[in-house]
C-alpha cells in the first residue's frame, strides 16, 4: 500500500512493480486516505526501510494492536522493540527480513496477540498526542532568545 515512487533515487522502476503485480508476487493496494480497514485486516504489518523519521505506518500498526516486522534503523526501532511488539531485521538484508517474517509466521495466536497488545501500550505511553505536544512545548521553552 502506498504511492509508487519510481522517481526516488532508490525507487523501484514502474516496470518492475507492474511485473510483480502481474505475476502475483505482490498485491498492490494503491493509496488510501484511511488505512484503518487495511491494517485491521492484516495479521502483521511489515515495513522494510533504510531509514525513517518516525514512521506513521508503524505508529498506526502499533496503535491498532498489530505485530510488526521492521528494519532495525532509526525511526523504526524507536517504535518497534524486538520481541516486545514485533521483530526487527538487519538493515539492507533481504535474507534477514525474510527470516523475521518467517519467524512471525511461526508464532501462535496468543503470542501474536501479546505482541499487538504491547505495541498498543507502547503507543499510549510514548506517542500519545498529549505527550508529544508537551515534549515539543518543553523543547521550545528551552530555546534561548537571540
Amino acid at each position: 500500500m502506498g504511492a509508487k515512487d519510481p522517481e526516488h533515487a532508490r525507487g523501484i522502476k514502474l516496470s518492475v512493480i507492474d511485473e510483480w503485480i502481474k505475476s502475483g508476487t505482490i498485491e498492490y493496494l494503491g493509496t488510501s486516505d484511511d488505512v484503518r480497514n487495511f491494517i485491521n485486516q492484516a495479521d502483521c504489518v511489515v515495513l522494510p526501510s533504510y531509514r525513517e523519521g518516525t514512521p506513521r505506518t508503524l505508529l498506526e500498526a502499533a496503535s491498532s494492536s498489530k505485530p510488526i516486522v521492521a528494519t532495525d534503523v532509526p525511526g523504526c526501532h524507536h517504535v518497534v522493540e524486538d520481541n516486545y511488539n514485533g521483530l526487527l531485521c538487519k538493515s539492507q538484508n533481504a535474507d534477514d527480513l525474510a527470516l523475521q517474517m518467517e519467524k512471525m509466521l511461526t508464532f501462535d495466536n496468543p503470542t501474536l496477540k501479546k505482541l499487538g497488545e504491547n505495541g498498543r501500550k507502547k503507543i499510549e505511553v510514548e506517542f500519545d498526542e498529549k505527550i508529544v505536544i508537551t515534549k515539543y512545548l518543553q523543547a521550545i521553552g528551552q530555546v534561548q532568545p537571540a
